[in-house]
This record gives C-alpha cells, sequence and structure tokens, in this order.
C-alpha cells in the first residue's frame, strides 16, 4: 500500500519509476531488444509501456495543454486496453527496433517531469486513485522485467551473467512439518482501506474441509527425486493436457535445467550454476505441479486454502501454483472503461498463483493478491506447496 498524501505518493512514484530503472542497469543496449517468445516483452517495451500508462491515463486527462510526447506511442506501447485504440501485435514487440532506447529514456524522463509537476497541484481523488493503480501496474512490470531478462539471457548460448550478487535462486525453506487447519466457515478476500485489485475484492465466506497443508515449498532435491523415478515418462500422474504438453515439447525437467557431464545446472541471474539440491524448487508449470503431488499422493491447495493458511506460512520466495480455476468472486463487476480491462477479461483458463516471490517488487505482496498464468507457463518463479 502507498501513501494516500499527495506528497508522499510524489515520493512513491519517484521511488517506483526509479526502481525499473535500477533493474535494468545491468543491461547491455542489445539486451533491451529482444522478444525470444511471445509471452517475454523486451525490456524497452516494458520501460515505454508503463511510462505510456501515466501518459494516457493522467496526464492525458488532468493535465490541461498536455502534449504527447511522440504520436505513435499510444499504438507502440498499448498492451490489451480496445478502449484506448489500435496496438501492435504482442508477438510484434520485439520487432521494434525503433524508437531507441535512449528516446525511450527521454520518453520515461518526459512523463516524470509532467508527473512530478501535476502531484504538485492534483487534488482529484479519482487521478489519485489512477497514479496509484499506476505505481502497482508499474511493480507488476518490474517483476515480469526481472523474469523477462531472466528469460531472454537464460536462452543466450553463453549463459551470460546478469549480476554476480542476485541469482535470485537460492531460496531455502525456512520451516518444516505440517500445519492442521480446522473445519470451517472462513472469510476470504481483501478487507481493508488500502490498495487492492479488484479482483481480489468481494469478500466473503468460503467453507473448508480440514486439512494440512506443508509449511516447506518443495525442494530441488524433492523434485530430482520425481524425475529419477520417471516423473516425465509415466502418464499416469500428468493431466491429459499436461501429457500432451510434455510430449510435443519434449518437457524433461523444470525451465532452465540443464544436463551437463553428468550433473545437472540451472542457470540464474548470476549466471549458469551447479544445481543446489537444498533449494527451492522454481520454474515450473502448474502442470508438473499437479503432477508432482499426484506421484506424491497429495495435491495442491486451493486458492481458499492457502489465504486461510497463510499467516502461519512462510510465504514470499515462490509464486504457489494452487487448483483453483481464475474466477471472479462473488459480485464482482468490471470497471466502466479501459481500467476495466485490467482483470476481468483473463477471467478464464488460468490458473491461481498465491503469495510472491524473490522477483515481487518492495511493497506489493499481501495474503490476499491473486496472480494468474496459463498451466504451462513457468518462466515466472514458480514453485510447489502440497496439502494433505
Amino acid at each position: 500500500m502507498f501513501p494516500t498524501t499527495i506528497s508522499s505518493l510524489k515520493e512513491a512514484y519517484l521511488e517506483v519509476r526509479d526502481y525499473s530503472r535500477m533493474i535494468c542497469e545491468p543491461l547491455e543496449i542489445e539486451d533491451y531488444v529482444p522478444q525470444p517468445v511471445a509471452f517475454v516483452s523486451p525490456p524497452k517495451w516494458h520501460l515505454a509501456h508503463s511510462t505510456w500508462f501515466f501518459e494516457t491515463f493522467i496526464l492525458k486527462n488532468y493535465k490541461p495543454d498536455y502534449q504527447v510526447f511522440h504520436d505513435d506511442f499510444n499504438y507502440l506501447f498499448n498492451s490489451y486496453y480496445n478502449n484506448v485504440g489500435d496496438r501492435v501485435l504482442r508477438t510484434d514487440r520485439g520487432n521494434m527496433t525503433r524508437p531507441s532506447v535512449e528516446k525511450v529514456y527521454a520518453y520515461r524522463q518526459y512523463v516524470d517531469q509532467h508527473m512530478e509537476d501535476l502531484l504538485d497541484t492534483l487534488e482529484d481523488p479519482e487521478a489519485l486513485k489512477l497514479i496509484e493503480l499506476g505505481l502497482h501496474h508499474e511493480q507488476q512490470h518490474q517483476e515480469l522485467l526481472v523474469t523477462d531478462i531472466k528469460y531472454i539471457l537464460g536462452h543466450n548460448p553463453t549463459f551470460p551473467v546478469y549480476s554476480y550478487e542476485q541469482s535470485l535462486s537460492d531460496a531455502r525453506n525456512q520451516q518444516s512439518g505440517w500445519l492442521s487447519v480446522e473445519e470451517g466457515v472462513y472469510n476470504v478476500g481483501y478487507a481493508g482501506d488500502g490498495f487492492c485489485f479488484d479482483n481480489e475484492l468481494g469478500r466473503h465466506k468460503v467453507y473448508i474441509q480440514p486439512f494440512e497443508i506443508n509449511k516447506s515449498l518443495v525442494t530441488n532435491a524433492e523434485y530430482l527425486e520425481f524425475m529419477q523415478a520417471g516423473g516425465y515418462t509415466d502418464f499416469n500422474l500428468w493431466l491429459d493436457e499436461g501429457w500432451s504438453w510434455v510430449k510435443e515439447n519434449e518437457i524433461k525437467a523444470p525451465m532452465y535445467w540443464h544436463r551437463i557431464n553428468g550433473g545437472w545446472h540451472t542457470y540464474t541471474l548470476a549466471g549458469l550454476e551447479k544445481l543446489d539440491p537444498e533449494a527451492v524448487l522454481s520454474h515450473v508449470s502448474y502442470y508438473e505441479a499437479a503432477a508432482f503431488a499426484q506421484w506424491k499422493g497429495l495435491r495442491l491447495p486451493t486458492e481458499f486454502e492457502w489465504e486461510v493458511a497463510a499467516d502461519q506460512l512462510d510465504w514470499g520466495q515462490r509464486w504457489e501454483w494452487t487448483n483453483s480455476a481464475y474466477l471472479p468472486y462473488p459480485g464482482f463487476t468490471k470497471a466502466a472503461g479501459a481500467v476495466g480491462e485490467y482483470n476481468g477479461k483473463f477471467m478464464v483458463n488460468q490458473m491461481v498463483l498465491r503469495g510472491a516471490s524473490v522477483a515481487t517488487s518492495p511493497k506489493h505482496s499481501r495474503k490476499t493478491y491473486r496472480n494468474f498464468f496459463h498451466a504451462p507457463e513457468r518462466w515466472q518463479f514458480t514453485g510447489i506447496r502440497l496439502v494433505k
């Protein structure tokens, strides 16, 4: 949650905007442009798109006589807001060799200067809410910046180092054993006066059967046992779609794992390293999480079980797959206009993840946060927590 006074909101604005720049500091110019697959966006695009948000939704509407930085940028850097106009196809973001990285940073500076001026005088409560949304939106893109950079560098044949100080792959479990949760009716969903996304709203009651949830996440060593036991070759462990995914894509290990000279290595942001057996597992799909749970004779938690137990768990190292489809809460309504496109239209064919990850930005996690991805996706820092 960010401060709500104008002066402190300005401070939060500057802090968040600077953090995006800091994420990109270790990059070479050439690293800003590639888009190796459709779900990864170039770092240059993230920097421009998060800036476009403030220009489009704030400056154009609340700063008199504001002149857009460039007439083409609304087309180039709109992501999925149909209400705002036409946009470049997502798969074509890597084709934007122009504008240059230098031009994108000039765009950020131009918008930031106008935003700073506006924040000195702005009092409209709706505008202030939109700015807060824009900051959380940029924080989402900061995590995507980290994971997209890792994908870009991790699929470079030489496995280049992003930062020797930030491998983000050495997290350890701080708890062990099982937590018992009693049967009962529990309240779930966001409650409070601070910021949350609309998909967290609609606090409601759920009935939960008694269950036990593991206090620790699955480690690399535990997942290696699954692999050595033939986990990727036994169709009985897999959902039908998951088994098709394994065969069609020849999946044999989590993303970034490489078998070299008889031993397992993994690409980290600090370069290629020997696999640490005790580190928490990362970069697995929902399909892999479900197959591992089946192999263990256990299951994944529902998102409501996870939320009920969260206060007694150590979470935040990995986004944790749940067994819940991404659906609206009771009473969910989409806001009018472009802002209404933020979450609601994606409530189909996706699974909920709970928690946060080592790549999540500061001040951007809470137990009611509902992340969501398609079942095959695993380039985020995703992990597994089991329930019995």
